[in-house]
């Protein structure tokens, strides 16, 4: 055993002995707030962002969300009793807790800790302003690693050792479930082999990770779009963004991924509502604001159409530090490898933009529009002169073309 392991294993044993509950003072800047909190650096000041109103629909608010975090009860270095409170000064609305599980819980949940994260997030959780959740990371070394939410219990690699497995335990509990920094491990979710019977559970795609944007990770080492081959395969996954913090500092800084979410109310059922609805977007910008209708219908939806002129429409805000900020609407569609990009649109932020845009459902069911800063690149290009090359700021969750 190394020097490292030893002291891992020794802080995870003090945790697992230590007691009590966070008790988690009122925050300001939460649900019942007019704007968006933005992280501004290592410490809990806030910045305005962008109002949570929609410029487009009506019904629902806008919360940011950090779905996928860890600490020492897997292979994080924080004291899981600090993370909600971080989350929460950071702006964050939504936070989750998502510890690995393993083998033998070697790095990974034991059943006492699994307990504990859920009494941290009962204990921080306050319906209407702060929805804190426990969830699990599933980890497989070439499989891949799958987020599972709204579980009473746990699963490991001993008790789902395959995609089926994992497939039929997270049917089987009545959690959501979403892919992991997709591409990362050599085997990508059996290249993500599609499963019908899990097509509603698996609600969510990382396209943001830390700092990364997974449009065309692996794309180097001869692998297709994560996006692609996840959507092309079947699967019904809306998009997200999260920090999956190892280290103390939950939410902070700015850069992280962050998932918006249009929420009914700001609990644990409004936000599970939202997030089966795939009512959200990506983006690692905190303070965006995105909502986008395609013929009416919000992002996340069907769309009733074989084929014909689609009319867009894109609510884009982050208040008054980017009014004006010149940015891109990519277009994108299926495609062999890569996502096509049907259309590439001018936009400003703080304000709304239409267009329409020919679709066919012969040339592939999905459609999703990316936001691109055309100032910066982005750090994992892929086919020359793509327009994905172009730095990624949010990604709306996909509609779907229906016959």
């Amino acid at each position: 055993m190394t020097s490292h392991e030893h002291d891992h294993l020794s802080r995870r044993s003090l945790l697992a002995a230590s007691g009590g509950l966070l008790v988690l003072a009122a925050t300001p800047g939460t649900a019942h707030a007019a704007t968006t909190g933005v992280a501004v650096d290592n410490s809990p000041q806030r910045a305005t962002g962008a109002s949570r109103t929609s410029r487009l629909t009506q019904g629902t608010t806008l919360v940011h969300a950090d779905l996928h975090n860890h600490t020492l009860m897997s292979d994080g270095d924080g004291d899981p009793a600090n993370a909600f409170a971080s989350m929460r000064s950071a702006g964050l609305d939504v936070a989750a807790l998502t510890d690995h599980t393993t083998l033998f819980a070697i790095e990974g949940l034991s059943s006492s800790e699994w307990r504990r994260a859920g009494q941290l997030a009962d204990a921080a959780n306050v319906p209407g302003a702060y929805t804190a959740l426990r969830g699990f990371e599933w980890s497989h070394p070439l499989l891949g690693h799958v987020n599972v939410w709204y579980t009473g219990s746990f699963t490991d690699l001993g008790g789902s050792s395959s995609m089926g497995r994992l497939y039929d335990w997270i049917e089987g509990s009545g959690g959501i479930g979403g892919f992991n920094h997709p591409g990362r491990e050599l085997l990508r979710f059996n290249d993500f082999a599609y499963d019908a019977g899990l097509r509603d559970q698996m609600v969510g795609l990382e396209m943001f990770n830390r700092g990364d944007d997974y449009l065309f990770d692996g794309w180097s080492s001869g692998q297709s779009s994560p996006l692609n081959a996840c959507l092309n395969a079947g699967w019904r996954t809306g998009l997200t963004g999260v920090t999956d913090e190892h280290g103390t500092d939950w939410g902070f800084p700015e850069g992280k991924g962050r998932t918006g979410l249009w929420v009914a109310e700001n609990t644990r059922n409004g936000v599970l509502e939202a997030m089966r609805a795939r009512r959200f977007f990506a983006t690692r910008v905190s303070g965006l604001r995105l909502d986008a209708t395609a013929d009416g219908v919000r992002m996340g939806g069907s769309l009733p159409t074989v084929k014909g002129d689609i009319r867009f429409v894109v609510d884009l805000d982050r208040g008054p530090e980017w009014d004006g900020k010149p940015l891109k609407l990519q277009v994108l569609r299926p495609g062999s490898r890569a996502p096509q990009v049907a259309e590439v649109v001018d936009a400003v932020a703080g304000t709304t933009t239409e267009f329409t845009v020919p679709l066919d459902l012969a040339d592939g069911a999905w459609v999703v529009i990316r936001v691109a800063d055309p100032t910066q690149a982005n750090a994992s290009p892929g086919p020359a002169g793509h327009p994905g090359n172009e730095w990624g700021v949010a990604y709306s969750s996909p509609w779907w073309l229906t016959a």
